[in-house]
């Protein structure tokens, strides 16, 4: 009796297998999974911290597992690019960080930052998925700064995708949290990580719980774009604001998935559902204005996924950003 063969793939039939999400070993977009930052030019991250929201929505450290879930269908080529992201660099799935006291806030935001900064020394720039949007506030202690190698020693410059400010240096603390997920954007600028006077804020939108609420982000120095403002100015407008006032600095890309509309992505923390957000071309559109920038690294956060639909569309949604966060650095990789 003859043995049976091993099937035979071409290079089509390959890639075909290889975005089937229920197929495999799960890890960001298929990447092969390797621990070590030197080893490749994109890092992907998943940061699992659910202690900087400081409310009853805790289940978002279960986001990069869900994203590693569904994220093989996400392991595409860039139309309008023209680019293959994954042949044009080396991009690798380092896992997630350690965190061994996930349920203390401010220990687990020093073992974020200690992570990124062996990130950073490696040269790598990183793509993660959280986590509660606390989870920024330690990246960027790693990637903005006189320490950073990344951005040679300068603050890093960020471009806040966000139905919230985040930048509440009116509260001492958020339900106890300091770096919280409420702080993150007004700590970064004291210290001396971001700039705050070349970075733009967009997206903000919904009734607050107090009238000067906007306040603290302008006394810090952010361009902020409430949805309000996005709907009188239009597109190109914002995007002029956003490329005048980044220019050729170093950036970092974070994007809260509850700027956009409850309809596209129902399954996030905080979210805002008495004002429209952003559609997923809106969003794209603002996105690939940062073509050509000397973008340092991005994270996608606050996704919900045990309030996501049952297709796991948010999950879905979350696996997009990425893709074009990771697209738009291969792609000024490529350009050299």
């Amino acid at each position: 009796m003859s043995q049976p063969t091993e099937p035979q793939f071409d290079r089509n039939q390959n890639a075909f297998m290889d975005a089937l999400y229920w197929y495999g070993v799960a890890t960001l977009f298929r990447a092969p999974h390797n621990p070590n930052p030197s080893d490749c030019d994109i890092a992907l991250v998943g940061v699992p911290h659910s202690s900087g929201n400081g409310t009853t929505e805790r289940d978002q450290h279960l986001g990069p597992r869900a994203v590693r879930n569904v994220s093989a269908n996400g392991r595409r080529v860039h139309m309008n690019f023209e680019l293959d992201p994954w042949q044009a660099c080396r991009i690798n799935d380092l896992g997630d960080v350690p965190l061994t006291h996930m349920n203390d806030n401010e220990v687990s935001i020093q073992h974020i930052t200690d992570y990124y900064a062996k990130i950073d020394a490696a040269g790598t720039r990183p793509v993660s998925v959280g986590g509660d949007h606390s989870v920024t506030g330690g990246i960027l202690q790693a990637l903005g700064g006189p320490q950073s190698k990344l951005t040679g020693g300068e603050p890093a410059c960020i471009l806040h995708f966000d139905a919230h400010t985040d930048c509440f240096s009116n509260m001492k603390h958020f339900l106890g949290a300091k770096k919280s997920a409420a702080h993150w954007a007004s700590y970064l600028v004291q210290q001396g990580n971001v700039d705050a006077h070349h970075s733009v804020q967009v997206g903000i939108r919904g009734n607050a719980r107090t009238l000067d609420w906007l306040q603290p982000s302008y006394e810090h120095g952010y361009e902020v774009i409430t949805m309000d403002r996005y709907h009188q100015i239009g597109a190109q407008q914002s995007i002029d604001i956003i490329q005048q006032s980044i220019g050729t600095r170093p950036v970092y890309i974070t994007f809260d998935l509850d700027c956009l509309d409850p309809t596209v992505a129902p399954g996030v923390s905080n979210i805002e559902a008495g004002c429209q957000g952003f559609m997923m071309d809106q969003v794209m559109q603002l996105l690939q204005a940062t073509r050509g920038m000397n973008i340092i690294g991005g994270d996608v956060v606050c996704l919900m996924p045990t309030k996501d639909s049952p297709n796991n569309i948010t999950s879905m949604v979350a696996t997009a950003i990425m893709f074009e966060i990771i697209s738009l650095i291969a792609d000024r990789q490529r350009a050299g």
